[in-house]
């Protein structure tokens, strides 16, 4: 693990007004640092507010209250073009439902991130997909249209997207609920072998426990705050 932090959560509350004027409490007080290199893992039912959160640590939503600090700066403070700006270099995604580009090859997905870079990256775009994909195994399906694809090498594709742009931090959402067991737990195995060799910090949300284990860290989101498993265990 290393020491650089690259993003700190102190006391976020998230609330949002309901039609009625009453106002509905998502998160209540959340905790967390993000360093280079962690594996951390969030674990809740549905409607506990891992999407609020989510979108918080991926800098697509602001706190009602509390701190978010990105990479030692006030995230809350960021304007919409720079949060974006600090989403497409140093954020990747992994979605639950892959979210690939129909009509697209599995190059092309890859590709769709380096469209906005600049410089070497931006020229080289072709050469990073295809890397990127040769590590997640699909080095001999770069033409493949994502139809033709099992889920499992349609979320691989998703994770050399997630990952093509090499961001300091990799934020996957439910990655394993569209998949079978043993699916599930090789893409994950897989997703973190991927974020060492990078060095870059994994943040998987999830509902399964099973998963969770795979990672180094494990919270749990109940009533709006996070708790650590560890204590819970030590309990």
């Amino acid at each position: 693990m290393s020491d650089a932090q690259l993003l700190k959560l102190e006391n976020v509350t998230r609330s949002v007004l309901l039609p009625d004027d009453s106002e509905l409490h998502i998160l209540n007080g959340i905790n967390l640092s993000v360093s280079e290199g962690d594996h951390i893992a969030i674990v809740g039912r549905s409607g506990t507010g891992k999407s609020t959160l989510l979108n918080i640590l991926g800098l697509l939503d602001r706190p009602t209250s509390g701190s978010l600090a990105w990479r030692g700066q006030d995230a809350t403070r960021l304007s919409a073009r720079r949060a974006a700006h600090a989403r497409g270099r140093d954020l990747g995604f992994v979605f639950q439902q892959f979210n690939l580009l129909p009509g697209r090859t599995a190059l092309e997905n890859v590709m769709a991130p380096l469209m906005y870079a600049s410089g070497r990256d931006f020229w080289r775009r072709r050469t990073l997909a295809a890397e990127a994909l040769e590590k997640v195994g699909l080095g001999a399906r770069l033409d493949s249209m994502p139809q033709t694809l099992s889920g499992g090498e349609q979320q691989r594709v998703a994770i050399a997207r997630a990952l093509v742009r090499r961001p300091r931090v990799v934020l996957a959402d439910e990655p394993t609920g569209a998949l079978d067991v043993a699916t599930g737990r090789a893409v994950m195995e897989l997703l973190d072998a991927a974020t060492v060799e990078s060095g870059a910090a994994l943040i998987t949300i999830t509902h399964d426990i099973n998963v969770a284990a795979l990672a180094r860290e494990q919270f749990r989101l109940e009533d709006g705050m996070l708790k650590s498993m560890a204590q819970e265990v030590a309990r």
